[in-house]
């Protein structure tokens, strides 16, 4: 699930920050969650799914 976070950011062309913002968490989080450090559920990867480009 980390490397899903992270390509599903990379895709949508947003920074760490950018993502963050987006699912009001902190950058930090957004990081733990890549690298594996922490655990992320369904229901974020959901979030990231259905973040649109116009939603920026």
């Amino acid at each position: 699930m980390a490397s899903e976070v992270k390509k599903m950011r990379q895709q949508l062309k947003l920074t760490q920050q950018e993502l963050a913002d987006i699912l009001y968490v902190t950058r930090q989080c957004i990081s733990s969650w890549e690298t594996g450090k922490n655990k992320t559920n369904s229901d974020i990867l959901k979030q990231i799914s259905n973040i649109q480009l116009d939603d920026r």
